[in-house]
């Protein structure tokens, strides 16, 4: 179902991947630095979750400017949160390399503001870029110490935006509850040689959804 997220005096395009049964979570997905919203790791992981009764929103925000993605971002999350449509009880907000690094800001932002009512239930981060293509010493890593939430990190081990042994030791550092799943050879663009995307893709999803059921399941036992 496309819709259209009014942003300041502008609209972000957006689409629903929407589950046969009524679902009780979201997931709100958003794409890198490049490409947008039907970037097919995205298309993919929806149409995973959504067939597994998880409700999912990806949405478009062009521009390189984190702070605007971030505030682009926690338009779309009110925009669920109040949505008569869909009665959620909370949301994972995930992205892509650049569109992680500003799901984690929101995160940060919203955990620092005085009505923080549990609606955000966790974080998950596909390629998350902690720092730049061989400039491993000034690290993109202040909102991340600050999250609360549970955090998934989905990176490639040879990932040249994210260097293993470093983003183990952010992690380490973290007060969150956290898991790293490495994708073994895989590069920032999550390619691997001698795997099909497809593959790749469905090692991903299936970590994905595995992690958001772990924090769902306890919750209607």
């Amino acid at each position: 179902i496309k819709v259209k997220i009014p942003f300041g005096n502008k609209y972000l395009d957006a689409i629903f991947s929407v589950p046969e049964r009524k679902p009780t979570y979201g997931f709100i997905l958003t794409h890198g630095a490049g490409g947008d919203m039907n970037f097919p790791h995205l298309v993919s992981l929806a149409a995973y979750l959504a067939a597994r009764g998880v409700l999912c929103l990806r949405f478009t925000c062009k521009g390189l400017n984190v702070a605007y993605r971030t505030k682009a971002f926690k338009t779309v999350v009110e925009y669920l949160k109040l949505s008569d449509d869909y009665k959620l009880l909370g949301v994972f907000l995930a992205g892509r390399s650049m569109g992680s690094r500003a799901a984690a800001s929101v995160i940060r932002q919203l955990s620092q503001e005085d009505d923080d009512d549990d609606f955000i239930q966790g974080l998950v981060c596909l390629s998350y870029p902690l720092h730049r293509p061989k400039l491993q010493s000034k690290l993109r890593d202040e909102d991340l110490l600050f999250i609360r939430c549970p955090v998934l990190f989905v990176s490639g081990s040879a990932d040249e935006m994210c260097e293993k042994q470093l983003l183990e030791g952010v992690v380490s550092k973290m007060k969150a509850p956290k898991k790293i799943h490495w994708i073994d050879k895989a590069n920032h663009g999550m390619a691997v040689k001698g795997r099909t995307t497809e593959d790749v893709m469905e090692e991903i999803n299936a970590q994905v959804f595995s992690w958001i059921r772990e924090y769902i399941e306890p919750k209607h036992k």
